[in-house]
């Protein structure tokens, strides 16, 4: 992968983590909290690329997008246990993966998979 140049980077996205906490009955409860933003570029997976995520047991209306994020203490302590939120919708993380680009590790691609419906 090139280097993204930097108005390459041009849309928003957060990520969230899980915590577990109780609610008002004392009963243990997940809840979803923000841990940073960082600008990133999106690349929508053509529909062929789709149909293999299909294959591997996949919901039949999805979007699939690879977010490529600059490499930090945020972005490289995420992993497919988080989420992202980006333009109002929850993204499921599939992968996240380092892109080396001259022997610099300054890029991370991050796979992420949400419902269409």
């Amino acid at each position: 992968m090139a280097k993204p140049a930097t108005g390459d980077l041009d849309r928003r996205i957060t990520f969230q983590r899980a915590t577990k906490t109780n609610n008002e009955f004392n009963e243990p409860v997940e809840v979803w909290g923000d841990i940073g933003s960082v600008w990133t570029k999106r690349h929508d997976f053509s529909d062929s690329q789709r149909i293999e995520f299909l294959a591997a047991g996949k919901v039949s209306a999805f979007a699939v997008s690879r977010f490529t994020v600059r490499s930090t203490s945020l972005t490289r302590s995420i992993t497919p246990i988080d989420r992202l939120t980006h333009e109002g919708a929850v993204w499921q993380i599939n992968s996240v993966k380092e892109v080396a680009e001259g022997g610099r590790r300054g890029y991370l691609e991050i796979t992420a998979s949400r419902s269409a419906d």
